[in-house]
Parts: C-alpha cells; sequence; structure tokens
C-alpha cells in the first residue's frame, strides 16, 4: 500500500475539525449574516446535514472498496478512462481549493499584521512547513492535530468568554419572523464547507478501527456545528445587524475586548487560532492532493511529489483572484456549485453506482456457483 502510517478514527475527527472550521470560523458570521440576519445561528445547524450526509457517502464507499480512496475506487466504479477523467478532475478541485486556502491565510495575515510583508513570503513559508508535516504522512499530519487543536478550541473559548459581559442576547429576537428561507439561504455557504468532509474518503482506506468511522466522523461534524453556532451567537449578540458589515467579526469582536482597561487588543489570540487552524486545514488538503496524484499516476510513492505539488499551491494561491473582496465573491458564489457537485453530487451518483456493480456482481457470482 502506498501509506504506510494507521491512524485512529478519533485522529481522523480530530483533524477534520479545523479542515472544515479553520477559514470558516473568521468569515461564517459575515457569510451568513447578509442572508439570515438575526436568524444566522441557525444556518450552520442546517448546513451540518451535508457534513453528516458526506460523512455516510464516504464510509459507504469505503465499506465497498475498504483499501482504496476516492481515486481508486473512481476507476472500479465507472471504468479505467472516465474513472481517469473523474480522478482528474478532482485532483484539479483540490489543488484550487488549497490554493484559495493558501491565499485566504495570506490576505488575513498581511491584512491585518504583516502588511509590509510580501503575499508570496506569508504564503510559501507556510507551504514548506506544511510539506514537511505531509511528507511525514498522516500519522504526523494526525499527530499534529491532536497537538494544534486543544489549543484553538481553549483560545475560542477563551474569547467567547471574555466577550460575556458585553452580549445582548435580545439581539436574536424575533426568532423566525420571516420564516425559514433566510436561514437556509445563510445556510447554502457554510453547506459547501461542510461538504469538504468528503476528504476523509482519503483517510479510511488507513485507518486501525474503521468500524468507528462513521460515529467519529458524526462527532467531528456536530463539534464543528456547535463551534459555527456558537460564534454566530456571539458575533449576533455583540454586534447585532451590523454584523454582516464586517469581514472578520471573530477579529473586530477581539479588539472589543477590553477587561479592567488590562486586557485589551487580544487579535494575537486569533492570529494563533488562524496559524494553528489553517496549518492543519491546508495539510490535510495538501496530504489529499499528494495521495491522489501518486494512486492516479500509479506511483508507489507520493513523497517525491510533495514539493513540486507545493511549488503548483503557492503559484494557484497568487493566481486564484486578484484582490480579497473578489475572492470572497467567487468563495460565495461560484465554489459553492463547484463544491457542492464534486463533493456531494458525484459521491451520491458513485455509491449508487457502486452498490449497482456490487449487486451485479454478486447475482453473477451466485449464478456461476449454482
Amino acid at each position: 500500500m502506498i501509506e504506510k502510517s494507521r491512524i485512529s478514527s478519533f485522529q481522523m475527527a480530530i483533524m477534520m475539525y479545523p479542515t472544515i472550521l479553520a477559514t470558516a470560523i473568521l468569515l461564517v458570521p459575515s457569510i451568513t449574516g447578509k442572508f439570515a440576519e438575526r436568524d444566522m445561528w441557525l444556518s450552520p445547524i442546517l448546513a451540518s446535514s451535508i457534513g453528516f450526509l458526506n460523512v455516510f457517502l464516504a464510509v459507504q464507499l469505503n465499506k465497498l472498496y475498504p483499501k482504496m480512496t476516492l481515486i481508486e475506487y473512481s476507476e472500479k466504479i465507472i471504468g479505467l478512462i472516465p474513472g481517469k477523467i473523474l480522478g482528474f478532475a478532482y485532483l484539479f478541485f483540490y489543488l484550487q481549493t488549497n490554493g484559495i486556502v493558501f491565499r485566504e491565510y495570506g490576505e488575513f495575515v498581511v491584512g491585518n499584521f504583516l502588511s509590509k510583508t510580501p503575499m508570496i513570503v506569508v504564503i510559501g513559508s507556510m507551504a514548506l512547513v506544511c510539506a514537511f508535516s505531509v511528507r511525514g504522512g498522516a500519522e504526523v499530519i494526525a499527530r499534529s492535530a491532536q497537538i494544534f487543536v486543544p489549543l484553538v478550541v481553549i483560545l475560542l473559548l477563551f474569547i467567547f468568554i471574555l466577550l460575556v459581559p458585553d452580549l445582548e442576547p435580545k439581539n436574536m429576537f424575533p426568532i423566525m419572523d420571516k420564516g425559514i428561507m433566510p436561514s437556509f439561504m445563510g445556510s447554502v455557504v457554510p453547506a459547501s464547507w461542510f461538504s469538504e468532509y468528503t476528504l476523509i474518503a482519503f483517510l479510511l482506506p488507513f485507518l486501525h478501527d474503521r468500524g468507528k468511522g462513521l460515529k467519529w466522523g458524526f462527532i467531528s461534524v456536530f463539534t464543528v456545528m456547535i463551534t459555527m453556532v456558537v460564534t454566530n451567537m456571539s458575533a449576533l449578540f455583540l454586534f447585532g445587524s451590523i454584523t454582516d458589515s464586517f469581514t472578520y467579526p471573530v477579529m473586530s469582536a477581539a479588539r472589543y475586548i477590553d477587561v479592567a482597561d488590562f486586557l485589551q487588543h487580544l487579535e494575537s489570540i486569533v492570529m494563533a487560532i488562524w496559524v494553528a487552524g489553517t496549518f492543519v486545514k491546508i495539510s490535510v488538503f495538501y496530504y489529499a492532493l499528494v495521495l491522489g496524484t501518486a494512486q492516479w499516476l500509479n506511483m508507489s510513492d507520493y513523497r517525491t511529489l510533495v514539493l513540486p505539488l507545493g511549488f503548483l499551491l503557492v503559484i494557484f494561491s497568487l493566481w486564484t483572484a486578484p484582490n480579497l473582496i473578489e475572492m470572497v465573491h467567487y468563495l460565495t458564489t461560484t465554489w459553492v456549485f463547484n463544491a457542492l457537485t464534486m463533493q456531494v453530487a458525484i459521491p451520491i451518483l458513485l455509491l449508487i453506482l457502486g452498490k449497482i456493480r456490487r449487486k451485479r456482481g454478486t447475482k453473477v457470482g451466485s449464478t456461476r456457483n449454482d
């Protein structure tokens, strides 16, 4: 097998938490607020249904083809040539998506902290660090996630607790005065983030306790959903109807904190959350891209592809959009359609076709036995 290391279902869940949440947590209040307004806290709950669906699809496909990833069993299900074409489409999608994540990281760091540092230096340094973790394999990424994720959760809780005295729960009333539709519209972009749980299709073959994959996958989706709900409610209670006017509401909330003229300007905490979470997110996407490319090319080792694909990712991050405004527009329009097509619609079709092929194969086998 191309990957020798093994991880647990718990480690998979830990890895996927920042993979979905790292970039989403800073943007989700403003994006959902534009559509759902005071019902923005409902949008992540509706969006999480896509996450639960994707985990179920990935686990069911893994049961049909236990030792294969998405790239490999696509060829088994729809044939060699169509499978190669679909595999290439997935690889290009993950190349583009990870390039966008790199760009989001660079825009946030340069725009808020290192304004005089060239974008390529910020992105390139992160790419190099992630390349080392990807080269180490799934186990190295999993262990990194086990270190960083608890720190991210603790720092997030710290910010939310410090904001409590300034929160106004009355900002969420009246609830659903315009019906469910605004909340549903606000859930579309978060649903595309939840669809990234398709990435576990690249991790499930390497679990040593694969039977617990569904349970821990669902737990991961639930914790991401709860975190998004708390983030949206905190932003809503603090900023009210103007939440959607902030590009990074969580960053603005951290700047708002003032405890006894002592604890002030806690942007560095948000920076720590962003860097640690984005490191894990980029590493997981990067790993799926490198592993999938090696399998698509029928290579015996994926490590030789780490640096070349890392260079491509940096190039794509600079090409993806001329500025932050156009990138956010792309993420909330075209990318949503692409993500839901590649990560929800196609896996559903693959599962249906895989089940049909398995039934036909069973029938042929039983006929021959008779």
